[in-house]
C-alpha cells in the first residue's frame, strides 16, 4: 500500500482502508479544486500523478474555468522519450499500451514513430504495428529497420502465443475430415456410425447393428483442403491484419492445407508468396484507402480449384465501396459450388467493431453469419469450417 497521499483534513491515514481508495480517486480525479478526495500526492504518486497529466490532462475540462491542469508531452522527441520510460517505470505492461495508444490518437505522436529512438522506447503491441504499417510509405529509410524489428517482435510473440493450438486444432479436424469405412476401434465415429444404422434398429434389444462403421482417418501430408484469407486492409482493419497474416504464416506451415492470403482496398494484393514471412506479408500491407468487397471476392473465386475443399474467410468490416449485390451474388455462388465461406468482422482482441448492418445481415440471410472473433477462437472456427460442421458464432453477435 503507497504512503505517498497527505492527509489534507480527510480524517483517514495510512492503514485505515479508505486511504487506498482516496489516493486512487485522487489520481483518478487528478487533483483539481473540485476532485473531492482532499488529498494531496507526493513523492512517487505525484510523479505518477505527473506522467498521467502530461496524457490526460487537458481536454473537455481545460474549457471549464479553473479547472485547467498542466499538461503535454512537448513537441520535442527528448521529453517524449522521458515520458515513455516514466510510465513503463510507473504502470504495468498492458497499461503502458493503452496509454502509448491514447497518446497517439490524443496528442498526434504518430510522426515520432519515425525516428528510430522513439521506436526503440515503446512498448510494442499489436496496435502500434497497425500504427507503423499505416506509416509504411512516409517512413525514412533510417527508420525502416528498426520498425521491422519491433514488428517482428510483436509478431514472434503472436505466433508462440497461437502457433502450436492452431496447429494441433486443424490437424484433429484435418484427420477427422477423412473418413474412412473399416476404421480401427479407436477411430470409429459413433455419431455417424449410430446416424448410418439407424434402419437397423432393433427395438426388442434396445440397440442398433452398426452392419456399417463410419471412422476417423489420418489425412496424409498431401493437400487436403484450400483455404482462402481475403483481409479488408482498410484502416479500422489494422489489428485484424496483423493476426490475420500470423495465422496465414502458421496455416501455410501446414502440408495439408493450401493456404492464399489476399489483402484488398479498392485494388487487389496477392501476398501468398510472402506467407514464410509474416512479417513480409505485414510490409506489404497498405491500410487505409476505400474498400471493394466484390472485386476482392471475385478474384479469389478465380483461383478456387476444388471447391467442396475450399474455406473462404472474409475479414472485414462489411462497408462496401463496390457493387453491393454483386457481392452478395458471389458469396451466394461459392456456397452454392461447396466452398465453405466464413465472414468475421474483426480478428482481434477488442470488443464489438462498427461493421455495416445490413450486409451482415444479408450475409446471415445466405448462411454466412458474420461476427467478430478474438484469436483465440479463430482456430475452432477454422476446425468447424474444414469438417464442414456449424461455426461456433459468440453468443455476442
Amino acid at each position: 500500500m503507497s504512503t505517498d497521499v497527505t492527509e489534507t483534513g480527510t480524517g483517514v491515514g495510512p492503514g485505515d482502508p479508505a486511504w487506498e481508495r482516496l489516493r486512487r480517486w485522487r489520481l483518478v480525479l487528478g487533483g483539481e479544486a473540485a476532485d473531492g478526495t482532499g488529498c494531496a500526492l507526493s513523492g512517487r504518486d505525484a510523479a505518477m500523478d505527473g506522467t498521467l497529466a502530461a496524457l490526460y490532462g487537458k481536454g473537455d475540462r481545460a474549457a471549464q474555468p479553473g479547472r485547467e491542469r498542466s499538461a503535454g508531452l512537448g513537441a520535442s522527441a527528448p521529453s517524449v522519450a522521458r515520458w515513455l520510460g516514466d510510465i513503463r517505470t510507473y504502470f504495468p505492461s498492458s497499461v503502458v499500451q493503452v496509454m502509448q495508444r491514447d497518446a497517439i490518437d490524443r496528442l498526434g505522436l504518430a510522426a515520432l514513430l519515425l525516428e528510430p529512438e522513439m521506436l526503440e522506447a515503446v512498448e510494442a503491441d499489436v496496435h502500434l504495428v497497425g500504427t507503423l504499417l499505416s506509416l509504411n510509405k512516409a517512413m525514412p529509410e533510417t527508420t525502416k529497420e528498426t520498425a521491422r524489428a519491433v514488428v517482428r517482435k510483436v509478431v514472434e510473440d503472436l505466433e508462440k502465443r497461437l502457433a502450436t493450438r492452431t496447429r494441433a486444432t486443424l490437424t484433429g479436424a484435418l484427420d477427422r475430415s477423412a473418413r474412412i469405412n473399416r476404421p480401427r476401434h479407436h477411430d470409429i465415429d459413433w455419431n455417424r456410425t449410430i446416424a448410418a444404422n439407424l434402419k437397423h434398429y432393433l427395438p426388442e434389444y434396445r440397440t442398433i447393428v452398426p452392419e456399417r462403421l463410419i471412422g476417423y482417418g489420418r489425412a496424409s501430408q498431401s493437400v487436403k483442403k484450400e483455404v482462402v484469407l481475403c483481409i479488408d486492409q482498410s484502416g479500422s482493419m489494422a489489428a485484424s491484419v496483423v493476426y490475420a497474416s500470423v495465422f496465414g504464416a502458421v496455416l501455410a506451415s501446414m502440408r495439408s492445407i493450401d493456404t492464399r492470403l489476399v489483402v484488398f482496398d479498392t485494388a487487389v494484393v496477392d501476398l501468398t508468396d510472402q506467407l514464410d514471412d509474416p512479417v513480409d506479408v505485414l510490409f506489404g500491407t497498405q491500410l487505409g484507402g476505400g474498400t471493394d468487397i466484390n472485386r476482392a471476392l471475385a478474384y479469389c473465386q478465380s483461383q478456387i480449384t476444388r471447391s467442396a475443399e475450399t474455406v473462404v474467410v472474409l475479414i472485414s468490416d462489411l462497408y462496401e465501396g463496390g457493387i453491393r449485390n454483386e457481392m452478395l451474388k458471389r458469396v451466394a455462388a461459392m456456397k452454392a459450388s461447396g466452398v465453405q465461406f466464413v465472414a468475421l468482422l474483426a480478428l482481434s482482441d477488442e470488443g464489438a467493431p462498427a461493421y455495416d448492418r445490413e450486409h451482415a445481415a444479408a450475409l446471415a440471410a445466405l448462411g454466412a453469419p458474420a461476427f467478430a472473433c478474438t484469436p483465440d477462437l479463430f482456430p475452432e472456427v477454422m476446425a468447424a469450417a474444414i469438417e464442414k460442421q456449424p461455426i461456433p458464432v459468440p453468443d455476442t453477435v
